[in-house]
């Protein structure tokens, strides 16, 4: 909405300002930031009102949870959704693909992950949406998405896998392309979801997975820094910049109601609707497999139950104590703290390792 005062340029000066994402991706970050800050305790409380007994807590998991979560409200992610749409509405060039795409998936996995979460609240159980349908929803949605990225992209590369650590290295998939990467929307987003199990520990990855993704769309959407590191450029992906920092100052809002003791669960709302926006932003950028990297935390967290699924219904034995893997190590002692901040300390040096296959190639 704001870029549309880059019009107005050639009578004042002043308004040139618009042009630069840099500066708009910073405005996006602090009106999302104040967004949630100022209507967060609002929607908390008519949260809280409408749930009553809050999100229904897993029996099988560790005792601790039944007794010091029970009544807490769910559904937080519409916080941070709404803050982040708000943003970029206001601070995003409207005109580009991109962000539409980005925030189409996000809506819809955040309204796939609303209905989840209202079953749970309402029956109280922690079943919620069927699963099949679940992700056949997400895979259509993923599947439109990436469809819809390999159009407005140039080919070859629009419908290519970049490698990373070697510039040059294509691997040309054709429309095989398509259903690859929805795989990542999908997968993502159901990555981040399974990672959602203590106070803050999701979305501070997720934030920092944002964080680098911002910086990665606004290189890859930079011709002159593309030729520079070597990277493939990806022209109009810079203004997903933006989004991403939309995304870190709903977060940061978010994470102030959230930290331990939560006054509020980001919810299946939430935690969906982010993991299937970071998989569509690295579709986008051609980073798929950097993701991987970044985003590993949440990819161990899948894995984890993964595992632990195939080897109960193989053998009848667990590999963990409790899956997905935060709540293994809940179960060997250590207190919730402990293992939110070393995720966290996990999470960046990750992200360290994605960014640095900018530079090595």
């Amino acid at each position: 909405m704001l870029y549309r005062l880059t019009e107005l340029a050639g009578e004042l000066s002043i308004f040139n300002i618009f042009r630069y994402i840099t500066f708009r991706t910073g405005g996006a970050l602090i009106t999302a930031l104040l967004f949630v800050f100022l209507f967060g305790p609002m929607i908390i409380r008519s949260l809280r009102v409408r749930q009553g007994k809050g999100q229904p807590i897993r029996k099988d998991g560790p005792e601790r949870h039944l007794i010091q979560k029970q009544g807490t409200p769910t559904m937080g992610g519409l916080m941070i959704l709404s803050g982040l749409t708000f943003a970029t509405l206001l601070w995003g060039n409207l005109r580009n693909p991109y962000v539409w795409v980005v925030l189409g998936v996000m809506l819809v996995y955040g309204a796939v992950g609303l209905y989840d979460d209202y079953l749970k609240v309402t029956k109280q159980s922690a079943a919620g949406f069927r699963g099949r349908i679940k992700i056949v929803i997400e895979a259509v949605v993923a599947l439109i998405a990436t469809a819809v990225i390999v159009h407005v992209g140039e080919e070859p590369l629009s419908a290519a896998l970049a490698i990373p650590f070697f510039k040059n290295v294509l691997i040309p998939l054709g429309w095989l392309f398509i259903p690859f990467g929805a795989f990542i929307i999908v997968g993502a987003g159901n990555a981040v979801n399974l990672t959602d199990g203590l106070d803050g520990l999701a979305i501070v990855p997720v934030m920092i997975a944002a964080a680098t993704f911002g910086f990665i769309s606004y290189l890859v959407g930079n011709a002159l820094f593309a030729e520079y590191l070597q990277i493939h450029f990806v022209q109009g992906t810079g203004e997903l910049a933006v989004v991403c920092g939309a995304l870190v100052g709903a977060g940061l809002g978010f994470l102030w109601f959230n930290a331990p003791p939560a006054l509020i669960f980001m919810g299946d709302t939430g935690s969906l609707a982010l993991g299937g926006t970071l998989g569509t932003i690295a579709v986008a950028t051609k980073h798929e497999l950097v993701l991987a990297i970044v985003g590993g935390l949440f990819v161990l967290e899948a894995v984890s139950v993964i595992v632990q699924v195939a080897s109960f219904r193989l053998t009848g034995k667990r590999v963990f104590r409790m899956a997905p893997l935060h709540h293994h190590f809940e179960q060997k002692g250590w207190p919730e703290s402990t293992v939110v901040v070393r995720f966290w300390i996990i999470a960046v040096v990750l992200a360290l390792v994605g960014l640095a296959t900018l530079k090595l190639r």
